[in-house]
C-alpha cells in the first residue's frame, strides 16, 4: 500500500486503533459500500486530486477511502479542532491518503493545516462550513485556477457560499449537499438529535428526565435535538426568531419562549442556529445555578464566552470537556466542549447509518460536479433529485424494504389537468 509520506499527524503508531474504527463504520455503511463498488469500476476521479475538510473521524475517513477508490489522490484535513481523531488520521496515512490534521491544534496551526491542504492544488473540494472555499477566495486566490468545483456539507457553509454567490465572489460551482432531502431530513434531524445527546450524556453523566431543556433554534437540527430531549423525558422549551418555526414548535408540543424567559427556567441549553451570540451575558445573568450550556452549531460563536467570562470570577476544568464558570454571586455555569460542536467535540458524531446516506450524497455530488462543472457556472446548485432518490432507494434496498411504483395509468392521471 502506498504511504502518504508528507502527512502531518500527531502519532503514526495509533494507526491500528484507527483502522478498527474505520472497519466498524464500513460494516454499517451499505450505501457507501455500493457506491465504492461503482467507483472502483468506473474510476470517475482518475488522475485528479480531491481536498476534503470534514470532521475527521472514522465515518469521514471511510468517505475519503471511497473517493480514493474512484481513482483520486485524496488530501484531507479537519473542519473543527476538537473533532479530529488522531488514531483515524494515522490509519488513513497508512492507506495512502495525505492527512494534515491533529486533535486540538492551536488556532494558527489549525489554519496552517488547511492552507497546506489547499497548497496541494486540488481539482475538487468537499468542504464543511465553507472554510476551504473561504481561504481560497480571500487569501489564496493563486490556487483557484485548478479547482473545478466541490460540495458543501453544512447549513453554515451554504449560507457563506450563497453570500459569496450573491456578491459575485464565488469562482466555481458548489453543490449544496446540506439542502438535499437525504441530508437534512435524516442527518440534520435524526443524526444531530441522537449525537447531541450522546455527547451531552457521556460528558455530564447526568439525568435528563424531568429537567428543562432549552433548544435554541427549530430548524431541522433543532427539531431533532428537541425530539430526542422529549424522548429522554425532558421538559422542552424552544426559542426562535422565525414566527413560522415557532408555531411549528408549539404545535409539535413544545413550550415556546423568548430567550430572555427561557434563560430563567433552563437546566440544559443547546444552541443550534448557525448564528452568533444566541446566548449572551444578559441571559447568563438570569440562569439557574448549575445550568449547562452546549452548542450544536458549526462554529463556537453561539454562546458568547467572552461575556460569560466577564461575569465570572473563576474558570476551571471540572471534568473532561466541562468548564465551570463561577459567577460573582457564586452561581456556577458549565460549558461543554468549549462551546464547540458538542456531538463531535465531546462525542463520535452522527451514527454510521445516518452518515452513510450523507456521505453517499457527497460522493455522488462530487462525481456530478466533475462531470458537469463547465456548464454549471460559479453558482451554488442543488443536488439533482434523481441523485437524492438514488441514495434513498439504495438505502431501502440495504434494509430489504420494497416500495410501490406508479403504473403508467397512475402517472397519466397525475399528469393530466383535465377533469377527472
Amino acid at each position: 500500500m502506498k504511504t502518504a509520506l508528507n502527512s502531518i499527524v500527531r502519532d503514526p503508531s495509533l494507526a491500528p486503533e484507527g483502522k478498527l474504527k474505520i472497519d466498524w463504520v464500513q460494516a454499517h455503511m451499505p450505501v457507501l459500500n455500493q457506491i465504492r463498488k461503482e467507483f472502483e469500476r468506473d474510476q470517475p476521479f482518475k488522475g485528479l486530486r480531491v481536498a476534503i475538510s470534514l470532521h475527521l473521524e472514522a465515518k469521514t475517513a471511510y468517505l475519503a477511502k471511497v473517493v480514493q477508490a474512484g481513482g483520486a489522490e485524496v488530501v484531507i484535513t479537519g473542519s473543527n479542532p476538537l473533532s479530529t481523531q488522531d488514531d483515524v488520521c494515522a490509519a488513513l496515512v497508512e492507506d495512502g491518503i495525505t492527512v494534515y490534521a491533529k486533535y486540538n491544534p492551536d488556532p494558527q496551526e489549525y489554519k496552517d493545516l488547511m492552507v497546506k491542504t489547499l497548497e496541494t492544488k486540488p481539482d475538487l473540494i468537499i468542504d464543511d462550513g465553507g472554510d476551504l472555499v473561504s481561504i481560497l477566495h480571500s487569501e489564496r486566490q493563486d490556487l483557484l485556477a485548478q479547482v473545478r468545483g466541490g460540495a458543501e456539507e453544512t447549513t453554515t457553509g451554504i449560507l457563506r457560499l450563497k453570500a459569496m454567490e450573491k456578491d459575485g465572489s464565488l469562482k466555481f460551482p458548489m453543490v449544496a449537499v446540506n439542502d438535499a432531502y437525504c441530508k437534512y431530513l435524516f442527518d440534520n434531524r435524526y443524526g444531530t438529535g441522537q449525537s447531541v445527546w450522546d455527547g451531552i450524556n457521556r460528558t455530564t453523566n447526568l439525568v435528563v428526565a424531568g429537567k428543562t431543556v432549552v433548544v435554541n433554534g427549530y430548524g431541522w437540527c433543532g427539531k431533532g435535538v428537541a425530539m430526542r430531549a422529549k424522548g429522554l423525558g425532558a421538559n422542552v422549551v424552544v426559542t426562535e426568531v422565525d414566527a413560522i418555526r415557532a408555531v411549528e414548535a408549539y404545535m409539535d408540543g413544545f413550550t415556546v419562549m423568548s430567550m430572555e424567559e427561557a434563560a430563567k427556567v433552563g437546566e440544559f441549553f443547546v444552541t443550534v442556529t448557525g448564528n452568533k451570540d444566541v446566548i449572551r451575558g444578559e441571559h447568563i445573568a438570569n440562569m439557574k445555578d448549575g445550568a449547562i450550556l452546549s452548542n450544536a452549531g458549526h462554529f463556537d460563536v453561539e454562546v458568547n464566552l467572552v461575556e460569560l467570562a466577564a461575569l465570572s470570577v473563576s474558570k476551571r476544568v471540572v471534568r473532561r470537556n466541562i468548564e465551570e464558570y463561577v459567577l460573582k454571586d457564586g452561581r456556577k455555569i458549565y460549558v461543554l466542549a468549549e462551546g464547540r460542536l458538542v456531538n463531535l467535540a465531546a462525542g463520535d458524531g452522527h451514527p454510521a447509518e445516518i452518515m452513510d446516506m450523507t456521505f453517499a450524497l457527497q460522493a455522488i455530488a462530487l462525481r456530478y460536479v466533475n462531470e458537469n462543472y463547465e456548464a454549471m457556472g460559479s453558482k451554488v446548485v442543488n443536488v439533482p433529485y434523481e441523485l437524492d432518490e438514488l441514495v434513498a432507494r439504495t438505502k431501502l434496498q440495504s434494509l430489504g424494504i420494497n416500495i410501490d411504483t406508479l403504473s403508467d395509468e397512475q402517472k397519466a392521471y397525475l399528469d393530466s389537468w383535465a377533469s377527472h
